[in-house]
């Protein structure tokens, strides 16, 4: 297979996920496409060999996931502000309550955890191979993230109407 159709098939196959895991991480649509092209610039410089599609797909988000933590903690970011922190901030808009928008509210490490497990379909085992972390970790994750939804969500009021 040649570059180009190498470059078409993880474009095909990745380019969404990537830009949804990089975008809970970044809060930021330019950031996280800025993320998804540096992720296929590094896999076709380097071409690797898989035992499968899933071993892809996870060294893929790994990829993904390093990329923004790296982005996060360069002293550039820290240092630096949008434009948009300038101006006049406008009136807050009504949430519309919808979950995705609860689970982006919430900090990094769960938000990041919560998108995995319910959006991607990973297990626990797999997050934590992904992430770097242990398994009890992403675990732990697991439990709070969702019991600050349920928080942000009205609590008990939000499960009855399920």
């Amino acid at each position: 297979m040649n570059l180009n159709e190498q470059a078409e098939r993880l474009v095909n196959a990745y380019a969404d996920t990537i830009l949804r895991l990089s975008y809970t991480y970044l809060k930021n649509t330019d950031d996280a496409q800025d993320i998804c092209q540096t992720v296929f610039v590094k896999l076709l410089a380097e071409p690797r060999e898989f035992d499968s599609a899933e071993h892809e797909r996870a060294y893929i988000l790994r990829m993904a996931s390093n990329a923004c933590k790296d982005l996060l903690k360069s002293p550039w970011r820290k240092r630096t502000c949008g434009l948009e922190t300038v101006l006049e901030v406008p009136a807050p808009e009504a949430a519309d309550g919808s979950i995705l928008e609860a689970v982006n509210a919430l900090p990094a490490n769960y938000r990041t955890v919560i998108y995995l497990f319910y959006y991607e379909g990973y297990q626990a085992t797999e997050i934590a191979s992904i992430l770097g972390v242990p398994a009890a970790t992403v675990h732990t994750r697991l439990a709070r993230g969702r019991a600050k939804l349920k928080d942000l969500l009205g609590g008990t009021e939000y499960e009855q109407s399920v």
